[in-house]
């Protein structure tokens, strides 16, 4: 790696435990999404490199000797030592993060910078605890040995919105499990895969373990339908994991999906919103609403609907937009331009549609890069398209209803189901009404994915569930001997 000032440039990939020269000279810029200008460069991967990478980790998997026949106690003790080279490297994970998708450097550092660590340290754990196999007394007599293997190469496709958290929801339970990796990111989001390479390799993984790629035309396509694939694990749009799904359908090769999100923001009649102020700005607003599991379809009870609206306009207008490397920075940019005409697009579609814009819906002033103020519709129907479709903007929707089961109602009124949180005074009122919402996750008076919990969607938000024992489980085959 060469660097002048801001420009990090890299020619090689990090195939089979060593920098690799590509099988293409085409290279690919990256753009900062605070100013739009170049801050490196990085090659492209083909088809032929993809090739290279699953052939490695196919070596790393079928060794006699090697990571999937290691014991679980020597598997965990590597996954402590990438969280150790990830975490010497945590600062400036952050900054290349925030530098490319625009991710506020205050999210950064507490998301891309530590969690990736926090989820291998978990897995080790899970490792000392969680059986290989178990003995259990047959129904019919005699007894069944139940042991659980990795499944083989697993493709790891992950998006730009949260790259290094994601790609270890994957990462780290599938090299627990056994299996080796070939990790897939997003064009917007590629020079802290480098970074991470420069990890793995200083943690000595055995070579063909962990396989990282640039992004390339139809790269993962090509490794949905890889003959050397035995996993897949995607995050990104519904649409895309439709076709995956399709694919893997006919294929029948195990897929996880964690997809779209048009989440609900249940704010019940006895909320007390001010003191939940920080909490209610992370649900909706976090990572300038590039995320998943936002909660941002905000309904409203109509009895308090006027104070809602004014509760959200104040937290819109008192965001700090500016610079994602800025530490006060709570709203920078988008991850791209392309990107920003998109949430521009639903900006417009919205007001002609008839809702009324309570503030935002333009750009800052002095500056150059990807934003988009903060933005807040009220009188909003949920039949609307910005009330049902993924915006992933700072663009937030108030709707009205009358009482707990017209929430509800509205709540589950969407195709998505993966988050949705439920703002009360009464902890038991928020449970009854929270186990009601469709949706593969729900915070009370918060919103926070748990590491030790299923993490997942329901409907058009996805299949399979990831963290927990249950994404352990995921990345294991059950292997039945009758004794």
């Amino acid at each position: 790696m060469t660097e002048a000032r801001t420009m990090l440039s890299y020619d090689s990939l990090y195939i089979g435990g060593e920098w690799r020269k590509p099988s293409s000279s085409d290279t690919l810029t990256i753009a900062s999404a605070s100013t739009g200008l170049d801050i490196g460069h990085v090659p492209v991967s083909t088809h032929a490199d993809a090739d290279t990478a699953v052939a490695a980790a196919r070596r790393a998997f079928d060794d006699p000797t090697g990571w999937a026949h290691w014991e679980p106690a020597e598997r965990a003790a590597a996954l402590l030592r990438l969280a150790d080279e990830l975490d010497a490297r945590k600062e400036e994970m952050a900054r290349r993060v925030s530098a490319q998708n625009g991710m506020p450097y205050s999210t950064s550092i507490n998301f891309e910078a530590a969690v990736p660590a926090g989820v291998l340290r978990y897995y080790a754990a899970l490792l000392e605890q969680a059986p290989i196999e178990e003995r259990r007394a047959g129904v019919m007599g005699g007894t069944t040995l139940v042991h659980r293997t990795p499944l083989g190469v697993v493709a790891a496709i992950v998006p730009w919105n949260f790259p290094q958290t994601l790609t270890f929801f994957k990462l780290a339970p599938a090299l627990a499990a056994g299996n080796t990796v070939v990790v897939k990111p997003s064009s917007e989001t590629q020079l802290d895969f480098a970074l991470l390479a420069e990890a793995v390799a200083a943690a000595h993984i055995p070579a063909g373990v962990i396989n990282v790629l640039t992004n390339g035309s139809g790269l993962g396509a090509y490794l949905v339908g890889h003959p050397g694939i035995d996993k897949i694990s995607f995050t990104g749009s519904t649409e895309v994991g439709r076709e995956i799904a399709g694919r893997a359908g006919r294929l029948l090769r195990p897929v996880t999906l964690e997809l779209g999100g048009k989440s609900a923001a249940l704010i019940l009649d006895d909320a007390d919103l001010a003191p939940l102020t920080d909490a209610l700005f992370f649900a909706s607003l976090l990572n300038n609403g590039q995320t998943c599991f936002a909660s941002t379809r905000i309904l409203a009870p109509r009895s308090r609907y006027d104070e809602v609206v004014g509760f959200y306009e104040a937290l819109a207008k008192g965001a700090a937009v500016g610079d994602a490397l800025d530490p006060a920075t709570q709203i920078g940019p988008m991850v791209s331009s392309r990107h920003r005409s998109t949430v521009e697009r639903y900006i417009q579609r919205g007001i002609a549609d008839g809702a009324r814009l309570v503030t935002g819906g333009g750009r800052p002033n002095n500056e150059a890069g990807w934003f988009v103020t903060p933005t807040i519709f009220a009188d909003v129907d949920n039949s609307l398209a910005i009330a049902r479709e993924e915006i992933f903007g700072p663009v937030l929707s108030i709707i009205a209803y009358d009482g707990d089961d017209e929430a509800i109602q509205i709540a589950n009124d969407s195709e998505y189901g993966l988050g949705g949180t439920v703002w009360t005074s009464d902890p038991e009122r928020g449970q009854r009404v929270a186990k009601q919402v469709e949706t593969g996750t729900i915070g009370i008076n918060h919103y926070l994915p748990d590491l030790g919990a299923p993490y997942g969607g329901v409907k058009g938000s996805g299949m399979g569930r990831e963290l927990g024992p249950e994404g352990l489980a995921h990345y294991q085959e059950l292997h039945s001997v009758y004794l």
